[in-house]
């Protein structure tokens, strides 16, 4: 396997449609997908599999047992920076300058990343994708649509044509 540009990871991930969109997303960027359990659902979903369509074989997505699973094997990797997505960040996610093996954390569709995964010391930065004031929140997969091209693109699109 080549050397993916990024990461996303869902911690805690709720609703198939959205995991099966990322499943997409991830094909189609060279994006590794990390999952942490507990999940609401189960991997032969018929929903899941409906928004992943033919990508599964296609996209690298690896289950883990708990977000501090996932974030311990990232560092031992290579200590890879994590931005942590939040509405209650500051930080425009655009004012990151994203580099090769970020991770791109989300946390779970009904309340977002909790506070202790917020507080982990291996948050590199909070960051937010801005949106009109007085709504709640955006799409899961939507997020880690924007996220994931906007630090694509940064990297220029490797592997992409």
């Amino acid at each position: 396997m080549t050397t993916p540009p990024f990461h996303i990871v869902f911690d805690q991930p709720q609703i198939p449609q959205n995991t099966g969109n990322a499943i997409r997303l991830a094909a189609c960027t060279g994006a590794v997908l990390h999952l942490a359990r507990p999940y609401l659902f189960d991997f032969q979903d018929k929903n899941l599999k409906r928004a992943g369509l033919d990508y599964h074989d296609l996209a690298v997505v690896e289950e883990h047992d708990s977000l501090d699973e996932v974030l311990t094997q990232l560092a031992d990797q290579g200590g890879a920076r994590v931005f942590a997505f939040s509405s209650h960040a500051t930080t425009p996610f655009t004012d990151v300058e994203f580099q090769e093996g970020d991770v791109l954390l989300f946390g779970c569709e009904s309340d977002g990343l909790s506070q202790e995964a917020l507080a982990d010391p291996r948050i590199t930065q909070q960051v937010r994708i801005p949106m009109l004031p007085a709504r709640r929140s955006m799409n899961l997969a939507n997020c880690a649509s924007i996220a994931a091209y906007e630090a694509w693109r940064q990297l220029g699109y490797p592997g992409g044509s």
